[in-house]
This record gives C-alpha cells, structure tokens and sequence, in this order.
C-alpha cells in the first residue's frame, strides 16, 4: 500500500486492473477492499457479503491487524447502517456513524471509527454487498498529513462519486469471480459423471460374471469340488481382470487443471475451494517446485487430496495446513492438521485405513515415501518425500 492519497485516472486505473486480475471470489473481494481504502484514504475498510440468513457469507477487512480481527469476534449481523445498505440499497454517507441512531455499538476490541462512507454493490437489481469505509485521513496540500478535527475528516460528495464507481465495477469482477467458479463446479461434476460411466461400462460385466461363476461355485462344493475348484479359479481370474480394468479407469483420470495449470497452482485452486467450503482454516504454501513428470505430479495430488478429507472430515480440526517445497533432490507434500489425531496401529489393527495404505501405494509408485504422525489429541501430520522437482 502506498503512502497517503492516490488520485487522478490512474489511480482509479490501477485499481480497476488490480480487480480484473483475480477470478477467486475471496481474491477479488480482498483487492477490492484494499483498492477501496487506497484511493480514499481511509484508515478502515470492509466489505461484506450478506447470506440468506441475516449474517454475511464473506467479510473482508482491511487496515485491521489479525490479532485484532481475531479478538473482534463472530462476523457481524444484518443490522443497523449495514442493513440499510443491503435493503434500502443506498449510499450512506454520515459526519460521525457513532451518532446515527441506527448505530448498536461494536464489541470492546473493536476500533474507534468515526466519519464512515458505505455503498452497495449491485448486479442489476440485486445487492451482492455492501462496501464502506471509515475514518477519513487528513491531509493538506501535497498529501502531507494534518492534524484531524473533533468527529473526524469527513469524507466528500467527490468521494461517494470514486466509490459509486469502484463499487460498480466490483459488481462485475465480483460477478465473473462467481462464475469462474461455478464453471470449475461444473468441470468437475462432469468429470465425475465421466468417471462413473467409465467404471460402469469397464468393470460391471466383469463384477457381474464374478458373481455368477461364485453362485456355481457354490453350489458345485458338495457334489463336485473338483469343477467347484476350477469355478473359483475362475472367480481369482475374473477379480483380477475387474481390478485391473478399474486401476486403468482411474489411472486414466489424470485431473484437467494438472495439465493446464501444473500441481502448485491446482493445489492452491483447490485448497481455496476447501477454504470457503469447510469452517476449519485451510491454507497453502508452495514454493521452489519445478514441474514434475506427470506421474508424479498426480501421486502428489491425490495424496493431499486423501490427507485433506481425513482431516476435514473426521479430525475435527480447526486448521488444516499444506505445504509443497525441496529438500534437497526431493520435493516434499506435508499436510498437517490441529486435529483430534489417532493412534497408527489401533487404525491399522481395527482394519481402518483411513486411507493410509493407498497413500503408500501412490508414493511407492513414484519412487518416494510416506511418513504418518498422529498422536490422539495431538493432531496429525502426513509426509510424502519423493525424487525430483
């Protein structure tokens, strides 16, 4: 962020450019915040997002620290000024907001704001969030500051204009970040219906003629076993044929994004897809990391895919951290949750896998290794070490 105003057109440029840069909805909404607060000179700004059910779905802030945020507590209401923005669906611009009397107060930790600027942001009739501002800085002339007045600055009729019109282009990067999305839903509901017509045409009718030689088998047993034993020779060939027909479907199935986008970028696309879909904290590093053989790039994948929806959907964690980095010759994938942790061998003795044994499966098959730490109540961590990148 740069020092003191920004104005002119291409201030205003800028950040239009710095919107359009982003397709992830929460990407967009943090640059259209932090834009927002720039070429307005303001110490705080939000943006939210409402849901159906009084609150808001996404709140971004910027000029608040995250130990403060943390500190604020839950997300705000529909109430007072933010809900007349959202329903009446017009500026408010007002001298001190503490004195509207639509204004309930803020929690304890929250900051003093005085002057407060807010618009909504609309896609034709409706109101997709409400932007706003608070605390105006004071500067004189050549942007130096000055010393700011009883109740605040006070922002201008200049400014709900450069807002008016931020706010409107945000709508539309807003918009196309939405559906960006949906798009990426779509890819991949229809790659899963790709998937289960390829497992229906490719291992049905063997499952099927499994299930028919074992019925003869069966009922060869008593009265024949020499032809009973040669039935369920065939029953091992059938199964082996069904296995290998569903490991190529599969193997076949190499994820679109990694051929277009490469494994850092899917991971992170589809971490931040995890992010907003799961209350627990889901985030991402990667750095240092070459492109891999494909092979490989596809073991690291569904290995931080399986290592995801255990922590998510059985730890109980509140976050949940990947990394991808070198060590040395090998690239590394480490997932580690703050999650409720397991005891290894009560999962491997009680037959659950949770998913461990194809993980070691996928790294045996690149070259590398996989290493599990869990301690109950201690979280867990998931280690695949692999040549290359």
């Amino acid at each position: 962020m740069s020092q003191g105003p920004r104005s002119g057109l291409a201030a205003v440029s800028s950040a239009l450019l710095a919107m359009s840069r982003h397709l992830e909805v929460r990407d967009v909404l943090k640059t259209i915040v932090a834009s927002a607060r720039e070429l307005l000179d303001a110490e705080y700004a939000a943006l939210g997002v409402p849901d159906d059910h009084g609150g808001f779905a996404q709140f971004v802030v910027d000029g608040i620290g995250e130990e403060q945020w943390k500190a604020i507590g839950p997300l705000p209401r529909q109430h007072g000024i933010l809900a007349a923005m959202l329903h009446e669906a017009k500026p408010e611009r007002l001298a001190d907001v503490r004195k509207d009397p639509r204004f309930e107060g803020w929690p304890s930790a929250h900051p003093e704001m005085s002057d407060f600027l807010g618009l909504p942001i609309r896609d034709g009739d409706e109101v997709i969030g409400a932007l706003f501002l608070a605390n105006k800085r004071c500067s004189a002339e050549g942007g130096a500051p000055r010393p700011k007045p009883q109740g605040g600055c006070g922002f201008t009729e200049d400014d709900e204009e450069l807002l008016s019109i931020l706010a409107q282009h945000a709508a539309i990067a807003l918009t196309n970040a939405r559906l960006y999305e949906r798009s990426r839903e779509l890819t991949i509901a229809e790659e899963r219906s790709r998937l289960a017509h390829e497992l229906h045409d490719a291992v049905s009718q063997k499952l099927f003629s499994l299930r028919l030689t074992a019925q003869a088998a069966a009922t060869l047993v008593d009265r024949d076993p020499s032809r009973a034993k040669g039935e369920l020779q065939q029953v091992a060939a059938l199964a082996a044929e069904a296995a290998d027909e569903l490991r190529a479907a599969v193997v076949e199935l190499r994820p679109a994004a990694l051929d277009e986008d490469g494994l850092v970028a899917t991971l992170r696309t589809q971490i931040q897809v995890l992010d907003r879909a799961h209350s627990a904290r889901v985030t991402f590093t990667g750095h240092g990391v070459r492109a891999l053989p494909a092979a490989q790039e596809e073991a690291f994948l569904r290995v931080a895919q399986e290592a995801l929806h255990n922590a998510l959907r059985h730890s109980g964690a509140e976050h949940v951290d990947v990394s991808l980095h070198k060590r040395g010759p090998d690239t590394v994938l480490r997932v580690t949750d703050d999650g409720s942790g397991f005891d290894p061998t009560t999962v491997r003795r009680a037959g659950r896998h949770l998913g461990l044994v194809s993980m070691r499966d996928r790294a045996g098959g690149i070259g590398g290794s996989l290493t599990v730490e869990s301690v109950p109540g201690k979280g867990t961590t998931i280690e695949l070490e692999a040549p290359g990148g």
